[in-house]
């Protein structure tokens, strides 16, 4: 993987890293502008927030596909949905270790299996209700909301372990999400 140092005052301090392509930056931003529109700004009886869940839905579909034939870092080989793997992580975090991982580490994997999951599960439950069979059924109604609370609790989580892992690690993620590229210091344990 090319990585180029960073110079400052003549000293090497970190590494860019190229990660994130920029298919899937867009997606991800993309999908974060919908979760925003329909939680925050449109009506949710309304047209407007059915076709918003529905481009979520076709963008976590593509980010899908894209898992299989992208990119090494976009592939889900590299970020495998392992549990077993993500309590050793937690482990290593109460352990202080500060590793840094190129894509998602473990636990950021199964939050984002865990976010595609739930969109899912709220375009399935937002179709169902405007169904003949389904319209007005309270547990489709009463699922499709607590779909969106966890939705809402998993952003958060998110948006959390965003702040901490740039913290613990010196890797400003933002950014990295922005230009696709990984500025890891120098001497970092890499995986």
């Amino acid at each position: 993987m090319a990585a180029t140092d960073i110079q400052n005052s003549g000293r090497s301090v970190a590494r860019d890293i190229p990660v994130w392509d920029p298919l899937v930056r867009l997606i991800h931003w993309s999908v974060t502008l919908a979760i925003l529109l329909n939680a925050v700004f449109t009506d949710p009886e309304g047209e407007l927030h059915v076709w918003v869940g529905y481009v979520a839905l076709g963008l976590v579909g593509l980010r899908l596909v894209w898992g299989l034939v992208g990119p090494r870092p976009a592939r889900f080989s590299a970020f495998p949905p392992d549990p077993r793997r993500a309590l050793r992580h937690a482990g290593a975090l109460i352990r202080g270790e500060r590793t840094v991982h190129l894509t998602h580490n473990p636990l950021g994997a199964l939050m984002a299996y865990n976010i595609w999951a739930t969109i899912g599960g709220l375009a399935l439950t937002g179709y169902m209700m405007g169904t003949i069979p389904f319209f007005g059924v309270d547990w489709v109604e009463e699922t499709h909301e607590i779909l969106f609370n966890w939705l809402m609790v998993s952003v958060a989580l998110h948006l959390l372990g965003i702040v901490f892992d740039s913290w613990r690690t010196h890797v400003p993620l933002v950014r990295a999400m922005v230009t696709g590229r990984k500025r890891v210091p120098t001497g970092a344990k890499v995986e």
